[in-house]
């Protein structure tokens, strides 16, 4: 082998790693949105059941205003959210569908001024 082959070859290399390395990506989930088997996929120690009682708490008691909260959840504890602190994000909870009567109908313009 020559060496511009073997320059070629470590290029090719390191392109697939680096491009393997950010496939490896931590996935962040948004606890506010999120199904069960969302937050059991994603978030480290938390199963079905833990995160079956993430949404249940979620649902009772409204949208989580920070990650600590999750502690709050039966068998959540600080240790697991600090272990997940990173994967968690905190945000608005999913939108609340549209009425179907409005949902067909375009934004209600005010109409113009009369001249005089």
């Amino acid at each position: 082998m020559n060496l511009f082959n073997t320059a070629r070859i470590l290029a090719t290399a390191a392109l697939s790693l680096g491009l393997s390395l950010g496939a490896l990506a931590a996935e962040k989930v948004n606890i506010n949105s999120a199904d069960a088997a969302t937050l059991d996929r994603v978030l480290v120690n938390v199963g079905p059941a833990k995160a079956e009682a993430i949404v249940a708490y979620r649902k009772q008691n409204g949208p989580f205003r920070s990650a600590e909260q999750l502690a709050q959840v039966d068998g959540i504890g600080l240790k697991t959210v600090e272990r997940n602190r990173d994967l968690i994000v905190v945000g608005g909870a999913a939108p609340a569908a549209r009425p179907a009567a409005a949902a067909g109908k375009a934004p209600a313009v005010a109409a113009a001024p009369k001249k005089r």
